[in-house]
């Protein structure tokens, strides 16, 4: 069915996430020069839902027939966040712009790797439909599910050890509000080599929290209500002190607490402050039975090594899905670090 804007309100993407939980709390000791491995945190892997509004309209598809707006130079995964200089945040605002606009030349401005450009559109009349358009499908919020890594005493978290990104390009998605609302796990779909699998689960209502930045090693917020942790309060484990072997992730799969599971920590990269830090393998039988090794929406999940939280998973290897990366906690710290200044 054509429209002017074909809508995909929310896309229903489940992330390969995690949360965590960080923290002020490294803030305030890397402020007051305490020593990183006095940092406590606790360790996650309760599952959560995520809304994500963003900044403006986000462009996944052109119409084929007909597209100014393609024509004119903008590209799948801009984002766009004015029109003739007004501010666009909903679907809605657009629409009511291009009609406003009609048939003359139209001012956009759109986000295309973190710079502003402008573009001139004239949008066309659809005589079946009896409006202007410009071509485009667009979306104004993505939702998903993902797994909390580690939470302060202040109910603040980080999570996924990576952002949360455009499909078509890659790049991390700008964010005007986040929220985080109950999810209840139902099950996976396993993995395959070739096809990864992923974490079933339905949201409930209920608000929880809110996010506050988006970046590539992690999404970052706070909690509005107690979680129930599988640990108390455990100390971090500095990147120099990470060892290859065996070591362990929580996460929740098929049950309403998460559980331990085991894996293998091997080529460990001290060099690099991104998200692929090392390697793990899944060795748990339990778990290999479960999802076939790591699936989406596990990403984020809490691993443990030597009484120590070391990091969180982030990636599966796609041609082998029991095994995939993970990152260094430092780097998930560092991030929020700079988030919250």
């Amino acid at each position: 069915m054509k429209k002017i804007i074909r809508v995909l309100a929310f896309s229903i993407v489940v992330f390969i996430l995690s949360m965590c939980c960080f923290a002020t709390d490294y803030v305030y000791n890397t402020a007051n020069n305490k020593d990183l491995t006095e940092l406590e945190l606790f360790v996650g892997g309760m599952p959560f839902g995520v809304k994500i509004q963003s900044i403006g309209l986000q462009i996944i598809k052109f119409d084929e027939s007909n597209s100014p707006a393609q024509k004119a130079g903008l590209k799948l995964g801009d984002i766009i966040i004015k029109v003739n200089e007004k501010s666009i945040k909903t679907i809605e605002d657009y629409a009511k712009e291009i009609e406003k606009a009609g048939n003359k030349p139209t001012s956009i401005t759109i986000l295309r790797n973190n710079s502003e450009l402008n573009y001139k559109i004239t949008p066309i009349y659809s005589e079946n439909e009896g409006k202007y358009k410009t071509g485009i499908w667009v979306k104004d919020s993505t939702s998903g599910i993902g797994t909390i890594t580690y939470i302060n005493s202040k109910n603040e978290f980080g999570g996924l050890g990576h952002g949360i990104c455009d499909g078509n390009n890659g790049n991390i998605i700008p964010i005007s509000k986040g929220t985080v609302l109950d999810v209840k796990i139902n099950g996976a779909l396993k993995g395959q080599i070739g096809k990864p699998g992923e974490l079933k689960g339905t949201f409930n209502a209920k608000k929880i929290g809110a996010l506050f930045d988006n970046t590539p090693q992690g999404v970052f917020g706070i909690l509005t209500t107690q979680c129930k942790s599988p640990e108390n309060k455990m100390k971090i484990c500095p990147k120099d002190d990470i060892q290859e072997g065996s070591a362990y992730i929580w996460c929740t799969l098929d049950n309403d607490y998460p559980q331990k599971y085991s894996i293998e920590i091997s080529n460990i990269d001290l060099s690099n402050n991104n998200t692929k830090n090392f390697k793990i393998k899944v060795t748990d039988k339990r778990l290999l039975e479960k999802t076939g090794g790591i699936v989406q929406g596990m990403s984020g999940s809490p691993i443990i090594q030597n009484g120590k939280l070391v990091g969180a998973v982030t990636h599966v290897l796609i041609n082998n899905p029991t095994e995939g990366y993970g990152i260094f906690i430092e780097n998930m710290l560092s991030a929020m670090s700079s988030s919250s200044k």
